[in-house]
């Protein structure tokens, strides 16, 4: 039996937006249900099952943000893309803190919504129903792992999905030596030296993020592998 496509509900009240871009999702292979208003949303949302939802914000009869946060009530795991020409900072910073992953701005290129539906597509089915407690404290650190995020009191860094697998592995294995190859085979599944070469690149990104906190450090144990230290 062949595989399902993954279901997208796409809300927009654009017409020609909206066909343009259901037109090419579905090009990607996705199955899309499209709804022009939050009402009709929220009524096809209860009656059927999605993988993904992307919401435009100034929609008829009830807004996005107002979807979103009935959608968050019924599935709090379901990866939530805001689509909007609303650009100021207090509406990202909204509809982030009522439970959406991400806000893409129009005019939005295809291919950019094509990359982050699969993100966040690719981590929903990775961690699926084991996800629930994914945030992880550290320093003055908090690694929002199922949202790829680095948080601290003076900024928020967006990871990219190695970056977060990374530091999720070292932070929990804090001050304790984790070996070049046994990281390798967790995380690339192999150890050779081209792959040794890439980890190197990406400790050296984690640590510049945690350069902040002094108490914190990534350290290198020559020839055998790397200790992230708490102090």
């Amino acid at each position: 039996m062949a595989e399902q496509p993954p279901k997208i509900l796409y809300v927009e009240d654009d017409k020609t937006l909206s066909f343009i871009t259901k037109e090419n999702l579905e090009r990607k292979g996705y199955s899309i249900t499209f709804c022009e208003d939050g009402e009709q949303a929220l009524k096809m949302f209860k009656s059927d099952s999605f993988d993904l939802c992307l919401l435009d914000v100034m929609i008829p009869k009830i807004d996005g943000f107002t979807v979103a946060k009935e959608i968050r009530t019924i599935n709090k795991d379901i990866p939530l893309i805001f689509l909007t020409a609303k650009s100021l900072q207090e509406d990202k910073i909204h509809g982030l803190m009522i439970g959406a992953d991400d806000y893409l701005v129009k005019p939005f290129s295809i291919e950019e919504l094509y990359l982050k539906i699969e993100i966040f597509l690719k981590r929903k089915y990775i961690t699926g129903n084991a996800s629930h407690n994914q945030i992880f404290r550290i320093g003055n650190f908090t690694l929002d792992f199922n949202n790829l995020k680095l948080i601290s009191c003076r900024n928020e860094i967006r990871l990219t999905y190695r970056e977060a697998e990374l530091l999720r592995l070292l932070i929990i294995n804090k001050n304790t030596l984790l070996k070049r190859e046994n990281i390798l085979k967790s995380l690339w599944k192999e150890d050779d030296y081209f792959l040794g070469r890439s980890m190197d690149v990406f400790i050296s990104r984690l640590r510049k993020y945690l350069k902040s906190d002094s108490g914190l450090k990534i350290e290198n144990v020559h020839g055998t592998g790397f200790i992230l230290k708490h102090y």
